[in-house]
């Protein structure tokens, strides 16, 4: 052997064995070397390969809204029932509870309405309303005296209409007043003691007096709230 040979001898050799372990090492990490060996926050993210981590793997509120990209995130990602009640929303279910409160409270006074002090309010069957009272649509079907008409109207909570409210009911359509005049409550004439005239109107709707002991038809005036 050469003199030069031996003196490179050592250089061969030392070279040979650093290959050796250098590609040793690199066998080692790929087999040893793993995610529990890496140091938190060693590895930056544009290191990580796009899918390489899943997102069971991340710790919860470990990535922020401002870190997202837009559009990133849609609707189906997202747990509706981890949301709160929008704005919005929120004010469209007050509205709705207000108005719902709002109609409540209308059919309260409008029940409430309809009685005072133990009292209804309207008219009964077989009545019709004019000029802010019930009045009956038919008239009697006895003739009574002028004083036994007013009595009868009395005991059913009502009286007998005055001439000219009479006259303005014989014209509405569908009112018909009684052959033979319909008596009133006016009296235009008292000649003496229980001796006096009072005011009938015609079917017509005309005016006209007639003696307190004369027969006569009439219909009664009961007031709204009976």
């Amino acid at each position: 052997m050469s003199r030069g040979l031996r003196r490179q001898l050592p250089a061969l050799v030392v070279a040979g064995l650093a290959l050796v372990v250098a590609l040793s090492g690199t066998v080692y990490a790929a087999a040893k070397i793993n995610g529990r060996a890496i140091k938190v926050k060693s590895l930056p993210g544009n290191r990580l390969a796009i899918g390489s981590v899943p997102g069971n793997r991340l710790k919860a509120g470990a990535i922020r809204g401002s870190q997202l990209a837009p559009g990133s995130i849609t609707g189906i990602n997202i747990d509706t029932s981890t949301l709160g009640v929008v704005p919005l929303a929120a004010r469209a279910e007050e509205a709705n509870s207000a108005q719902s409160a709002a109609t409540a409270q209308s059919a309260v006074e409008a029940e409430n309405a309809k009685s005072l002090g133990g009292y209804t309010a309207g008219c009964k069957p077989g009545t019709q309303a004019f000029a802010g009272a019930c009045w009956q649509s038919d008239p009697s079907t006895a003739s009574l005296t002028a004083p036994a008409a007013a009595a009868s109207c009395a005991s059913e909570g009502g009286e007998l209409p005055d001439a000219l409210s009479l006259a303005a009911f014989s014209q509405q359509p569908g009112n018909t007043l009684a052959t033979g005049d319909e008596w009133t409550s006016d009296i235009p004439v008292v000649s003496s003691e229980d001796v006096y005239a009072v005011v009938a109107v015609t079917p017509e709707g005309k005016v006209t007096s007639v003696v307190s002991t004369a027969t006569k038809r009439f219909r009664c005036v009961i007031p709204l709230v009976g």
